[in-house]
């Protein structure tokens, strides 16, 4: 099968679109054929490999996973002796846990937990789009974030992946969404349902006196006692992307510096559950949510697609089709 392949840490230079040996299936595991794939800003991470901590968790010289990707979408081929839950002919998608940017992937027992039968009216490209970008967008709305209705919510970093599945599920839940992004995006952000956007390039919303119940943070520009002043007195901030240094800021600083007050901050990564795969699909089906997709790659150019989403200019998701198509 093909696959792109990277064997040592760098830019998207670094990827090598190469045949290598199709996955021999267990008793426990499923073949999925890859149909369509997604890109993530953590891909770019783990290829680079420019923190102490990707490097333990992928080998500190040399990877312990040769081939990135998470997001999948495909159709079960064949499935072990073993398994139940699913059949030959499902079309499936969720998290594969790296190994997507190849035409095939086998996903183990543990790992099935994390997939989930795609419903018929979902291509395989808004499938793709969906898990690691809308989980932690609705995890850190509802979860970490106490979402209500009515109140006052600022998406910093509206216009992604995540950005734009948090703006849409902001909406779902009855809150009045404010969109940071740049000016380019301005429109994006008004045409998924942000009632309100600032250009971060003209207005620090850190400074302008406004305030709001629930900020929730995917591109961490700012300090976290900017973010701090923005917040309402019982606001909360939960921070979900941007540089490793600052989610780890947020978790180890933000309990702290709010110790005498009545605001929350704190960070959180993303954890997929079946319930929560099933409510995203409730709000896909009612058209509460719809991925947002700017770019569509073969396989073979997932370096340039990188290159591409590396640059910040990418609309909502960037997604890797198996077909033999052309940039969209």
């Amino acid at each position: 099968m093909k696959a792109i392949v990277y064997t040592k840490y760098g830019p998207p230079d670094v990827l090598q679109l190469k045949k290598v040996e199709k996955p021999t299936l267990k008793d426990n595991e499923i073949l999925v054929k890859v149909h369509a794939t997604s890109l993530n800003a953590g891909d770019l991470k783990m290829l680079r490999g420019d923190s102490f901590i990707i490097r333990i968790m992928n080998g500190l010289l040399k990877q312990k996973h040769r081939i990135l990707g998470d997001d999948i979408a495909g159709c079960v081929e064949t499935v072990g002796r073993k398994v139940k839950q699913f059949q030959p002919g499902d079309e499936v998608f969720g998290i594969s846990d790296y190994g997507a940017f190849a035409e095939y992937r086998c996903v183990t027992e543990a790992k099935m937990k994390y997939l989930l039968l795609k419903p018929a009216n979902m291509s395989f490209e808004e499938a793709a789009a969906i898990s690691m970008a809308a989980i932690p967008a609705l995890q850190g709305l509802r979860d970490k974030g106490k979402i209500q209705s009515g109140q006052k919510v600022l998406i910093n970093g509206a216009s992604g992946g995540v950005g734009t599945f948090a703006v849409q599920i902001a909406k779902s839940f009855g809150a009045e969404v404010t969109a940071v992004c740049s000016t380019k995006k301005l429109d994006l952000a008004c045409s998924i349902g942000a009632d309100h956007v600032i250009d971060y390039t003209k207005e620090d919303f850190t400074k302008n006196g406004q305030h709001y119940d629930l900020i929730l943070d995917v591109a961490a520009h700012h300090s976290i006692f900017d973010f701090k002043r923005a917040l309402s007195p019982t606001g909360i901030y939960v921070c979900i992307g941007g540089s490793m240094t600052q989610y780890i800021k947020a978790m180890l600083l933000g309990p702290l510096i709010c110790l005498l007050g009545r605001k929350k901050m704190g960070s959180m990564f993303g954890n997929p559950t079946q319930k929560d795969y099933s409510f995203l699909i409730e709000l896909f089906e009612a058209r509460k949510i719809v991925p947002v997709i700017d770019r569509r790659y073969p396989l073979s150019e997932v370096a340039e697609a990188l290159r591409y989403l590396e640059e910040g200019h990418a609309r909502g998701k960037v997604i890797i089709t198996m077909k033999d198509n052309t940039k969209t």
